[in-house]
């Protein structure tokens, strides 16, 4: 496990998942926010975020995750591990409301300087508005995986803490 790709809808749980498995296998650990916003919650001009995207994309190892599905073709192709989290939305909706009410005017780490956590009904919209389209996309992501790709399609929390309890096994065994 060199490049591990997670993808999942927001409040799935992609940030914490990633920050777990870079702490176990040592792999950088790269946030699409960072690249998607600049301070004050302005989005990154699209040709930009492209290109900060494959710019981590070429390095020899890390854990990325996170959408921008312009560049979910070049990132499948270069992961060794794809993980999925399909989580319905009724929790998705509990962790983001949970996370909004914990960080509430700070910034959370994996976000840029400037983009304190705040209610922002736009984004309630947005995750209500795609909660179909972004299921498929991230579906259609695990069907088209290489031949060389290891997927993981995780639905629970007791299938992510599997999935985290396996990795240190495996971690601990020296194997992939």
């Amino acid at each position: 496990m060199k490049r591990v790709m997670i993808v999942g809808q927001p409040g799935a749980g992609k940030t914490w998942l990633a920050r777990q498995m870079g702490a176990i296998t040592g792999l950088p650990v790269h946030h699409m926010d960072m690249i998607h916003f600049l301070p004050g919650w302005v989005e990154r001009p699209r040709g930009d975020k492209i290109a900060l995207a494959r710019a981590v994309e070429e390095q020899d190892s890390w854990i990325f995750e996170g959408g921008l599905s312009a560049t979910y073709d070049t990132r499948l192709r270069r992961c060794d591990t794809l993980v999925v989290l399909d989580v319905p939305l009724w929790r998705r909706g509990w962790r983001i409301l949970w996370r909004t009410l914990r960080s509430y005017g700070r910034n959370r780490p994996e976000m840029p300087e400037g983009c304190p956590e705040k209610f922002r009904p736009e984004f309630w919209q947005w995750v209500w508005r795609t909660r179909h389209i972004g299921r498929a996309s991230h579906q259609a992501l695990a069907e088209n995986a290489g031949r060389g790709v290891d997927v993981y399609l995780l639905r629970s929390r007791g299938e992510v803490r599997h999935y985290l309890d396996d990795l240190k096994a495996r971690q601990k065994a020296g194997t992939r």
